[in-house]
């Protein structure tokens, strides 16, 4: 018995051991293999060139700025090498001076270590101009590595800024967003270069070396070229664009103009900043300055800002009003509306007197407004504003776009679990009280007004070949088609009748339509009878000022929508600026007589 069970331990012991035999020389095989090709093939990623975004004229306003990288072989700080490092930092000083020594040492010590073989970037961008002087010079040396590097710049700088965006260095939750953005190290914050990033940056190539124990490259296995320079059309006519700048300057606030299709030819957030300052890192004290300054400069006031409509939205109003009880009615107005304990005045001292629905848009009578309200209701108009565009995104090619607060019951019940007052039903009639809009929503609104079809904004005019189309859509009820002429009547009256709130501000060449607007930044008090003119008023205290429009009147083709903040009334401060940029329309082609 003893026997058997030496000889079946022993048995066991052999098959234990020719099992293992043959999964090292057979299973393991293929492990083992991919492991020594992985000692002797190396794979590098190669970073493909961003893509250039041009005007719709083909005029470049995003642009690669030809330069190089200098890198250094890594190791150079061991003891035996710390002279080699130091004679190689002394030769770039040497023949290029402007370069820092400091930031060179902390560049390079933040990668180096025993682990990488790679070179390593010690200098982001030296210019073409600068290092070929010198490129031959460097390009012998053993420890310095020349790589091309291009560098985005921006050729009309601060022009357009918001709507453009910027490129700059990428963070770590960029990294985690898209793995290719470490290889390349810049990406887009915002604007169009942030919403079209992963169109622009392309798609990484790939090279297969074959590589000696010393990392040193014997042989190319396989090329992959990046996926690289795509280009970016966009609808926007820069030489407009930088006239509207130059037309907008000391002021604060917005300019929008688009086809009524929705293809925005030109759209201006101010004041701007120069887009080539964010490039390659701004200043900690830039940073401040700009950052705490009132007028906030960083905000996209398109998209991001946040105002109230003022009587702007009377025109939208007015259509819902029309369909509820006839137009045609009037009302008396006397200059105040008493409910409750509160008065809610006309801005009229004396009062409109008999004032139907086109009287009321024309010389924007408040009281009218109040009075529909009441009748119509809260649900009845939140839910019309927000079926014309508001209070929800536009859609339009922009990050992060804010939509805004049309107020309702259900709305402040969510917000705030408080019961809805009927004086907040009266102050959203004028587009005040929790109302808020921004210029991207009015001016999709009032394309809306201009052809009774709500267009989708867009800056895109191509993503390389392929063309972006128009996205616009039936939103009115056939009552509010059938009133719409109507109000756009309104709207002409506003800026030609001699009792018209903008007519006496206007010099534009073209017949347009439009209606302006008096946002206030502050309340007024119940017991002000007079009240104090925006100009006497403390600046960060005067209303903004609204004036959108849409023109030729009889063949709607474009939209202008301005926004001057702290302006005061619409008319007076945006009549003019409105004028120059028709105007320009018409001397620029877009418009014809």
């Amino acid at each position: 018995m003893k026997i058997k069970f030496i000889i079946s331990l022993f048995i066991l012991i052999w098959l234990a051991l020719i099992v293992r035999v043959f999964s090292l020389s057979i299973e393991s095989n293929t492990y083992y293999k991919k492991l020594s090709y992985n000692n002797t093939i190396k794979t590098e990623q190669i970073a493909p060139v961003r893509g250039e975004i041009v005007d719709v004229k083909n005029r470049p306003i995003a642009i690669n700025k030809l330069g190089f990288k200098i890198q250094l072989a890594p190791h150079l700080r061991q003891k035996k090498k710390i002279s080699i490092f130091n004679a190689e930092i002394d030769i770039l000083l040497k023949l290029l001076p402007e370069l820092d020594r400091e930031k060179i040492i902390k560049n390079y010590k933040k990668i180096d270590s025993y682990y990488n073989h790679n070179y390593i970037d010690i200098v982001d961008f030296v210019s073409y101009e600068e290092i070929m002087p010198v490129y031959s010079l460097l390009n012998l040396r053993e420890n310095i590595n020349i790589v091309s590097s291009p560098k985005r710049y921006y050729p009309y700088q601060d022009v357009g800024a918001h709507v453009i965006g910027y490129v700059s260095r990428a963070n770590k939750k960029d990294v985690e967003k898209d793995e290719l953005i470490k290889l390349i190290g810049y990406t887009g914050k915002t604007g169009v270069e942030k919403y079209y990033n992963t169109y622009l940056q392309g798609l990484a190539g790939k090279r297969e070396i074959k590589v000696n124990a010393n990392n040193q490259e014997i042989k190319e296995l396989s090329n992959v070229q990046a996926v690289e320079d795509r280009e970016l059309t966009l609808n926007i006519d820069i030489e407009l664009q930088k006239y509207i700048s130059s037309i907008f300057q000391k002021k604060s606030g917005s300019v929008i103009v688009m086809r009524v299709d929705g293809a925005i030819l030109s759209a201006g957030s101010f004041p701007q900043y120069n887009l080539n300052t964010f490039v390659s890192g701004i200043s900690y004290d830039m940073w401040d300055k700009l950052s705490n300054s009132l007028e906030k400069p960083f905000t996209n006031k398109l998209t991001h800002g946040l105002y109230p409509p003022g009587s702007t939205i009377k025109i939208g109003l007015g259509l819902i009003y029309s369909t509820e009880f006839s137009p045609y009615k009037s009302v008396d107005c006397r200059s105040s509306l008493p409910l409750g304990k509160r008065i809610f005045r006309c801005w009229k001292r004396n009062g409109h007197r008999k004032t139907s629905l086109k009287k009321a848009i024309r010389e924007s009578c408040d009281d009218y407004f109040y009075k529909g309200s009441i009748q119509v209701g809260i649900k009845k108009m939140s839910e019309g504003l927000i079926r014309y565009g508001l209070g929800k995104k536009t859609g339009v090619d922009l990050p992060n776009e804010f939509i805004g607060t049309v107020p309702s019951r259900a709305w402040k019940r969510k917000k705030y679990n408080q019961p809805w007052y009927i004086g907040e039903t009266v102050n959203t009639s004028i587009g005040q009280g929790d109302f808020l809009v921004t210029p991207m929503q009015i001016a999709q609104f009032t394309a809306l007004m201009a052809t009774g079809k709500l267009p989708k904004p867009y800056l895109a005019k191509s993503i390389g070949n392929k063309i972006v189309e128009a996205d616009i859509q039936d939103v009115l009820t056939e009552d509010e088609l059938k009133r719409l002429p109507l109000i756009q009547k309104a709207m002409y009256e506003v800026c030609n009748f001699p009792s018209g709130t903008a007519t006496n501000y206007l010099s534009s060449k073209v017949k347009i339509a439009g209606k302006t607007g008096t946002a206030q930044v502050i309340g007024i008090l119940q017991d002000i009878e007079k009240r104090t003119l925006e100009h006497e008023m403390e600046y960060y205290t005067r209303s903004h000022a609204w004036f959108t429009s849409y023109g030729p009147y009889k063949n709607p083709q474009y939209v202008v929508s301005v926004l001057v903040e702290h302006g005061g009334h619409g008319g007076a401060a945006a009549g003019k600026i409105v004028s120059k940029i028709y105007n320009k329309l018409l001397e620029l082609k877009y418009i014809k007589k």
